[in-house]
């Protein structure tokens, strides 16, 4: 699956866990929410067993290794023999400064490895000011740090020239922002917007406890049951009253791949319900496997619900439907749903590191390959050949050599989140329609809706501008166009949402709700039906008078994983404090809009009886019970 967190209201012991907790795991003591820390390789921060020698404030959370940590002190002692050969000034501090930023849990941005128009640079990006004091003390260190001619040049120059090459154009990431950014490394802020000119609501707390729940879903069959999936492996039953079973619905944790490091994209991270689960029991699950200890790859399986318990998957029904290799660890798509024709949509990301570096024009715009796509298959039923799925027969590429027939959308980056609009309750206009949020790579994220055969740019483009030059003006480009895009200034990985069509809530009927994984911002878009253009819709969480109903509280944690929808058509989100595997703090929330509710009865539903076999837990919000001014 990229700025102001909540506060737990915890009791002091509470409180105490949590902050040793983030001791252990973090750098600084308040790691960021925004859980895009990532290291040269790719890979998540991790910590070490045993201390650096040499780079030891990123001992307890970083991306070096003892060895690398040898490397880097090796080459340091090498340029100080150096410079004392030719009788320089040192520069201790700022040489080791500089070098041990490799080690950094924020070293994939401090050293552009994600922007593909500037190689990996040997000099990390220094803000203006450290670097000016840099230039000013240590400009004679710059040529035993890089050959880069250009670089080079420009320190021999002015310190201005100098410091806006090695500067970053996200402030956030530059050093010693990065460290000092209380965006980045406080957790335990409060997410409130401004609300002036906004629609104002407020949220019910419904679940908390969980770790990093990657989505919540119900099962269609009159139960108002909700699933909630940690991305360990663990589904979870929350019955109606609010209460948990004691014993998981599905227990994949022995089979999934995932690491408990911050920002970890692996791991279980899909899961959808056959329409007719209530005929057939059968629902669908996405996870990331290793195999042999080196090969990556994800895994959709359909499973059985056991015969002898509704609450309890079969651990012994798994019938693997397609694996798809992982070259990289990040990137990994992970939505599931079946669409209102019945097929088996799966969206896969374009197989990590960044621009999409795969083959000639990259996975996304490759129709051969299986990864940066918006796959559709048919489950019901196998073909001759073993094959564990069929191909619906109006895909759009069936008959094309060089494609892959399983493929329905292609050009997709790694599609976060990805909801079917129901449509509206009275006209059914919208209905069928999948909405999806598409994170970006440096600049933009998008809201995408799918059509069959479209080419949604990735990675000739990012939002509605130019990513790839050479690709972006192919004139057999002919892209489908985001609904909606916005900059790194706004947010900077977009969890995908729902289009509202509850009861409870009139005034967000049809408007698309959805987030920021990273800034913690809540959005919407208006639908104009003349035009079919889509515009921002300014929502926020309202003050303390508007909510000051019992039980409605106007805050929550940054990190918003996952948005979900109700049986009942009612819309929530899923966040946490601590995006980390074994850091309970997820919570999910419940959209209230006080302004305007349903009148009563209206919204009441039938449920069919749940049989429960073990024990329930009763729901104990943990969040302030009092709204924030």
């Amino acid at each position: 699956m990229d700025k102001n967190c909540n506060v737990f209201c915890v009791t002091n012991i509470y409180l105490s866990e949590f902050v040793l907790i983030l001791s252990v795991m973090l750098l600084i003591p308040a790691q960021p929410a925004s859980a895009h820390p990532q290291c040269l390789d790719f890979e998540p921060p991790f910590k070490l067993q045993w201390h650096l020698e040499f780079c030891t404030q990123y001992e307890q959370f970083g991306c070096c290794d003892q060895k690398t940590d040898n490397m880097i002190a090796e080459r340091y002692w090498g340029i100080i023999d150096q410079l004392e050969a030719a009788g320089y000034e040192l520069c201790l501090d700022m040489l080791k400064e500089i070098l041990c930023q490799e080690c950094s849990p924020y070293a994939a941005h401090l050293y552009d490895a994600e922007d593909p128009y500037t190689p990996v640079r040997e000099i990390p990006g220094l803000c203006f000011g450290y670097c000016s004091e840099f230039h000013g003390k240590c400009q004679h260190v710059v040529k035993y740090l890089t050959e880069n001619k250009l670089l080079l040049d420009s320190s021999e120059k002015d310190v201005s020239t100098f410091c806006r090459m090695v500067d970053l154009s996200d402030q956030d990431y530059c050093y010693p922002n990065v460290l000092e950014s209380p965006d980045l490394n406080s957790n335990l802020g409060q997410v409130l917007k401004d609300p002036r000119g906004c629609l104002q609501l407020c949220l019910t707390e419904v679940a908390n406890g969980l770790r990093n729940p990657v989505l919540m879903l119900h099962s269609g069959d009159d139960t108002h049951r909700m699933f909630i999936a940690e991305q360990l492996g663990f589904v979870w039953v929350y019955l109606q009253d609010g209460s948990r079973l004691e014993q998981p619905f599905l227990d994949m944790s022995g089979e999934v791949l995932t690491t408990p490091w911050l920002g970890d994209e692996r791991g279980f991270l899909g899961m959808a319900f056959h329409p007719k689960y209530w005929d057939n029991g059968c629902f669908f699950i996405y996870y990331s496997i290793q195999v042999n200890s080196s090969l990556e790859k994800i895994r959709v399986s359909e499973m059985k619900v056991s015969a002898h318990d509704m609450n309890m998957a079969d651990p012994y029904s798994e019938r693997v439907i397609l694996e798809i290799e992982e070259p990289a660890a990040n990137h990994n798509g992970g939505q599931l749903l079946f669409g209102v024709d019945g097929y088996l949509y799966i969206f896969t990301g374009d197989g990590g590191k960044a621009g999409d570096p795969f083959g000639t024009y990259g996975n996304a715009q490759n129709k051969s390959a299986l990864l940066g796509k918006v796959l559709r298959i048919d489950v019901d039923g196998s073909v001759p050949s073993g094959q564990q799925y069929r191909i619906p027969p109006d895909n759009p590429f069936l008959g094309d050599p060089d494609a892959r027939p399983e493929v329905f959308a292609y050009g997709v980056r790694n599609m976060w989140r990805c909801s079917v609009d129901r449509g509206d309750p009275v006209s059914h206009y919208g209905r069928g329609r999948i909405f999806c949020g598409d994170v970006g790579q440096n600049r933009f994220e998008e809201i995408d809706i799918i059509v069959r055969g479209g080419n949604y740019g990735w990675r000739a483009k990012e939002g509605f501008e130019c990513y790839d030059i050479r690709l972006c003006y192919d004139s057999s480009l002919n892209d489908t166009l985001p609904i909606f895009a916005y900059s790194h200034h706004v947010g900077k990985s977009v969890t995908g949402g729902y289009v509202y069509r509850g009861c409870e809530s009139p005034n967000l009927n049809g408007l698309y709700i959805f987030g920021d994984f990273m800034s913690g911002g809540i959005m919407a878009l208006e639908e104009d039906k003349t035009t079919g253009q889509w515009k921002e819709r300014s929502v926020c969480m309202g003050d303390k008078k508007i909510c000051s109903f019992p039980g409605l509280i106007n805050h929550h944690h940054k990190s918003i994983i996952s948005f979900a929808e109700d049986e009942a058509g009612e819309l929530y989100f899923l966040a946490t404090v601590h995006p980390s595997t074994i850091s309970p703090f997820g919570t999910v929330f419940k959209f209230m809009d006080p302004s305007r509710r349903a009148p009563p009865g209206k919204c009441k539903q039938k449920l069919l009886p749940v049989k429960v076999k073990g024990k329930k837990f009763p729901f104990v919000p943990k969040e302030c019970k009092s709204p924030q001014v």
